[in-house]
């Protein structure tokens, strides 16, 4: 099966948009409920700053923006999370095209990301994850162009996406490190200094300032919040082992369909690997070194490494191999190949959508919305005011802040064990939480929906 050279862009258009489309209807129709993360980035752009307590900000800015322009639609948050990726496809494709004559390979390089699962069925929840792939891809894509064509703009654009990738999440450092490694190489074989590399860790830092102002004034609660999550807090020597061989296996499950799909259009898997190549060496740098911090993390902490924090690394995987091997290719048996891409394409979304609709119990089957819609009518009976203020975790508290017309701020209150009373806010607040707590300590209208305690606070009619 061959494609014709003109039909390269049409082939990856029509999957671009296939992608984008399916991913977004599939979770519209069979979620009652946003995930937990998209919740969780809710309930923090509902009162922006430059840090949470759990991650950077930038997701929290991206789904406000959202918010303003398609308030409490759910299908919206999944065709951003898709814009994410989709987009993120896009770039890989187009930094191929400095690694590849045939664009058929570059097309390949593409289709592969379709056999890891971070890129299809992870995707409808849009987290810090599915937040930091295009600024990942763009700071890849800028760091070649800037080395490249050694121009200013490139060198801006690299360090500016660098940061926003570093504000999406801290693992983003992985990558920074790998491309330092990179520069360092660099240096050493040509032994003269340009300039320009500087540019991109001044635009860097510039754009990191405020969010390390915020950290040094928060006590660096989202470091905390990041070592506390990777593991429990007694280590024990045998954590060094069994943790990395654990994140090994899981990788390696989750590159098998990546795996066999690439082995369908190669004639041999050997190769001869010239670390003279310039673009060979960065595209394993980028590639494989960040898997190779992480698994030296877990080694030498003993901590675990959580599957999904793997998400944005595989990124440019396909173009990594189909350049080693692209000698080996058999564009003959492309027919295979895309009969595999077309099974994945076609099982990710009917799995995702059975799963959804027969198991009952998961996140994106809480009735938040429901539950909103009492404490909404509830309100409006007793009060006059609105309601300005939910307290709760992100969970509970972030989806009535999303559902409730007035969007109000959400604060952990009953988790920060704060004092709250009505005179600190103009308007009405509402906590949900533990039924048995809130009763003991509401002095306003208490009542319970769907098992979680209500205390609503404001002005009377």
């Amino acid at each position: 099966m061959q494609i014709k050279k003109n039909d390269v862009n049409k082939t990856l258009t029509i999957f671009l948009l296939s992608h984008v489309i399916i991913w977004t209807l599939i979770p519209t129709f069979s979620n009652i409920n946003l995930p937990l993360d998209t919740i969780e980035a809710l309930a923090w752009g509902s009162d922006l700053d430059w840090g949470y307590n759990k991650h950077p900000p930038l997701s929290a800015f991206i789904v406000e923006v959202f918010y303003q322009l398609f308030k409490n639609q759910d299908w919206a948050y999944y065709f951003l999370s898709q814009l994410f990726v989709i987009s993120s496809f896009f770039i890989v494709w187009k930094f191929s095209e400095d690694f590849f004559q045939n664009k058929i390979y570059g097309l390949i390089s593409v289709l592969l990301l379709e056999g890891i699962y971070f890129y299809n069925f992870t995707t409808p929840e849009f987290n810090v994850y599915v937040c930091q792939l295009p600024f990942r891809a763009l700071t890849v894509y800028f760091c070649w162009k800037s080395l490249k064509n050694n121009d200013t703009t490139s060198w801006l654009l690299f360090g500016l996406f660098a940061a926003l990738g570093f504000l999406s999440h801290y693992l983003f450092l992985y990558l920074i490190v790998a491309i330092i490694i990179f520069f360092t190489i660099l240096l050493t074989k040509q032994k003269k200094f340009n300039l320009k590399y500087l540019v991109p860790a001044f635009v860097f830092l510039i754009v990191l300032l405020p969010h390390l102002i915020w950290l040094k004034e928060n006590n660096y609660i989202t470091l905390t919040y990041a070592l506390h999550r990777t593991g429990p807090e007694e280590q024990n020597f045998l954590n060094h082992l069994f943790y990395p061989l654990i994140f090994l296996g899981k990788q390696i499950g989750i590159l098998i369909p990546f795996f066999i799909m690439l082995l369908l259009i190669i004639s041999k898997f050997k190769r001869k690997f010239n670390l003279k190549d310039k673009k060979l060496l960065f595209l394993l740098i980028i590639n494989i070194v960040p898997i190779i911090l992480i698994f030296l993390t877990s080694l030498l902490m003993g901590i675990k490494i959580r599957t999904m924090w793997m998400s944005p690394f595989y990124l440019f995987m396909g173009v990594l191999f189909v350049y080693i091997f692209q000698n080996k290719i058999v564009l003959n048996k492309l027919k295979y190949f895309f009969l595999t891409f077309l099974i994945l394409f076609i099982f990710s979304p009917m799995a995702y959508f059975y799963i959804s609709i027969t198991q009952t119990d998961k996140r994106t089957d809480y009735p938040g919305k429901r539950i909103s819609k009492i404490v909404q009518e509830k309100w409006e009976n007793n009060f006059i005011n609105k309601i300005e203020l939910v307290g709760g975790d992100e969970w509970h508290g972030g989806n009535l802040s999303y559902h409730l017309k007035s969007r109000p701020t959400w604060d952990n209150i009953l988790e920060a064990k704060k004092t709250i009373t009505s005179k600190d806010i103009d308007g009405g607040f509402v906590l949900i939480g533990n039924a048995d707590i809130l009763l003991k300590i509401c002095s306003g209208i208490f009542f319970e929906a769907e098992t979680q305690g209500i205390c609503m606070i404001g002005t009377k009619k």
